[in-house]
C-alpha cells in the first residue's frame, strides 16, 4: 500500500501543476499533506513531518544554493565566467564543447557534491550556450550527467563512501570502478543524449544572465577567472584527498561519537588539527563562501568596483533564486512525508525477501527507494544497509556491489527530488522537460552504471 501513495502522489502532483495549473511550491505542499494523510498520519503528524523536511533540505542546500547564486551573478557580471567559456571554445571548437563540458563535470564532480558543482558551473553552461548559440540543454546536460555519475559512483561523496564501508570494499578500487563506469555513463547520459533530444530551446531563467556578451577587451584574464572559479574545488578536492588518503570520509561531525572515531582514526593531535582545518574550509557551504569573498576582492574591487556595487550585485543574486529555494524546499517535504509515512520501510521488508543476482537486487532495491523518496544518497545507504550482509558471502566483489547500487540511486528522480527542480528552475524547463531532460538522463546514467557492474563482473 505505502507505493500506491507513491503513485498518487505523483499523479495528484501532475494534475495540480499541469491541469490546475498551480504554481509548484503549492502543489508539492499540498501533494505532501495528502499523502502523508493517506499513509495513516494524523493532521498534525503531517504538518511536523512537512516541516521537518523542509527544514533539513533548507538546512542542506539553503547556504550552498545563496553562495553559489552569488558567486554565479559575480562570474557573470564580471565577465569570468565569458573568459573561461570562451578559452574552452577556442580549444575545442564549437563543435567539440560538449566534451569539454563533460569532462569538465567529471573533474569537477569528483571533488564536489553535485548541488555545489552544479551552482559554481551553470554560469558557464549560461554562457557558453549564449556565446556559441548551442541550445541550453545541448550544452547543459552533459555537464549535469558527469556530475550526477560522480556523486552516485564515486568516493568521496557521502553515498559511495558509506556504501564502501558497509559493503567492505577498497575505496581506491570503489574510485576506480566508479570512475570507469562513469565516463560511458557521462558519455550516453550527457552527449549521446543530449544529441537525439528533440525539445524547444530553454532560455535561462530572468536575472540570471546577461543578455548580451562582453567585449573581449572588457573581459578579465583567463587565468585569474578560471582560478577564482576554482576556488571552491580546489578546497573541497583537498578535503576528498584527506579524507580517501585518512578514512574519514564517512565519520559524521554532528555525532557525539565523531570525536572518537576521528582520534581513532588520525591518532596524531597536530594531524588532527589539521584534518579538522581541511574539513572546514572544504566543506561546501564554506568554499563556497570563500570563493564568494574571492570574487569580491579579484573580480570586482580589484577592477574598479565599489563594494556598494558589488553587494547590490550578489543581493540581486540572491533574490533571483528564491523562487528555487521554495521549490526544493517544498520537494523536500513531499520526499520526508513518504520516508515518515513508512515507505522505504516497506520497500526493506520484502527486498530482504528476493533472491537474485546480488548486483540486479541492489540496483533494484536502491532504484525503487529512490523512485520512492528522493534522495539519491539516503536510497543507496538504505539499500546497502539491507543488502550488506547477504552481499558478503555472495562471491561479488564489494567495489561492483558499490556501483550498482549507487546506480540504482540515481534512477528513477521526479517531484520528490531536490535535483530534479534544481535542474527544471534553472534550465527554466516545464515539467515535461524536466521528466524528458533531466529525469531520462538519470535513467540512462543508472542504466549504464548496472550495465558497467555486470560486465566487470563477468571479466573480474
Amino acid at each position: 500500500m505505502p507505493l500506491l501513495w507513491v503513485v498518487v502522489g505523483v499523479a495528484l502532483m501532475l494534475v495540480l501543476m499541469l491541469v490546475v495549473k498551480l504554481d509548484a511550491f503549492f502543489a508539492l505542499i499540498l501533494t505532501s499533506l495528502v499523502v502523508a494523510l493517506l499513509n495513516g498520519m494524523d493532521l498534525l503528524g503531517a504538518l511536523q513531518s512537512i516541516l521537518k523536511g523542509i527544514g533539513n533540505t533548507m538546512g542542506g542546500v539553503a547556504l550552498m544554493l545563496v553562495f553559489g547564486a552569488m558567486l554565479g551573478r559575480l562570474l557573470d557580471e564580471s565577465g569570468a565566467a565569458q573568459a573561461i567559456a570562451t578559452r574552452f571554445i577556442d580549444i575545442t571548437g564549437r563543435k567539440h564543447i560538449q566534451f569539454a563540458m563533460s569532462a569538465t563535470g567529471l573533474l569537477v564532480g569528483i571533488a564536489m557534491h553535485y548541488n555545489a558543482g552544479f551552482l559554481v558551473l551553470i554560469p558557464l553552461v549560461y554562457t557558453v550556450s549564449l556565446t556559441t548559440g548551442l541550445p541550453l540543454v545541448y550544452v547543459g546536460l552533459p555537464l549535469a550527467s558527469a556530475l550526477s555519475v560522480t556523486h552516485g559512483f564515486t568516493p568521496p561523496h557521502p553515498a559511495p563512501t558509506f556504501l564502501t564501508l558497509l559493503y567492505h570494499a577498497d575505496v581506491n578500487r570503489t574510485l576506480l570502478v566508479g570512475l570507469v563506469a562513469a565516463i560511458p555513463a557521462a558519455f550516453l547520459g550527457g552527449i549521446v543524449f543530449s544529441r537525439v533530444l528533440r525539445i524547444r530551446d530553454l532560455t535561462p531563467p530572468e536575472g540570471l544572465v546577461r543578455a548580451a556578451p562582453l567585449e573581449r577587451s572588457a573581459l578579465p584574464g583567463f587565468g585569474v577567472s578560471l582560478t577564482t572559479a576554482l576556488v571552491p574545488v580546489i578546497l573541497m578536492l583537498t578535503n576528498a584527498i584527506v579524507d580517501i588518503s585518512l578514512h574519514t570520509a564517512a565519520l559524521d561531525p554532528a555525532k557525539p561519537e565523531y570525536g572518537a572515531q576521528l582520534a581513532a582514526a588520525v591518532p596524531q593531535p597536530g594531524l588532527r588539527l589539521l584534518v579538522t582545518g581541511l574539513k572546514f574550509f572544504g566543506n561546501p557551504n564554506i568554499a563556497l563562501m570563500i570563493a564568494v569573498l574571492v570574487a569580491v576582492y579579484v573580480l570586482g574591487v580589484r577592477r574598479g568596483r565599489s563594494m556598494d556595487s558589488l553587494m547590490r550585485s550578489v543581493q540581486g543574486g540572491v533574490a533571483s533564486i528564491a523562487g528555487i529555494l521554495l521549490i526544493i524546499a517544498a520537494g523536500g517535504a513531499f520526499s520526508q512525508v513518504l520516508r515518515d509515512g513508512g515507505v522505504s520501510d516497506y520497500i526493506t521488508r520484502q527486498a530482504a525477501q528476493i533472491h537474485v543476482n546480488p548486483l540486479i537486487l541492489a540496483f533494484g532495491v536502491a532504484a525503487l527507494l529512490r523512485a520512492s523518496i528522493g534522495s539519491a544518497t539516503v536510497a543507496g545507504m538504505t539499500a546497502a544497509g539491507v543488502l550488506a550482509p547477504t552481499a558478503a558471502g555472495s562471491g561479488v566483489h564489494p567495489e561492483l556491489m558499490v556501483l550498482a547500487t549507487g546506480a540504482g540511486s540515481l534512477m528513477f528522480s521526479h517531484f520528490n527530488d531536490s535535483g530534479f527542480w534544481m535542474f527544471k528552475e534553472y534550465f527554466n524547463a516545464t515539467i515535461r522537460e524536466t521528466l524528458l531532460t533531466w529525469s531520462m538522463m538519470e535513467l540512462i546514467v543508472g542504466l549504464t552504471g548496472l550495465a558497467a557492474a555486470l560486465l566487470m563482473n563477468l571479466v573480474w
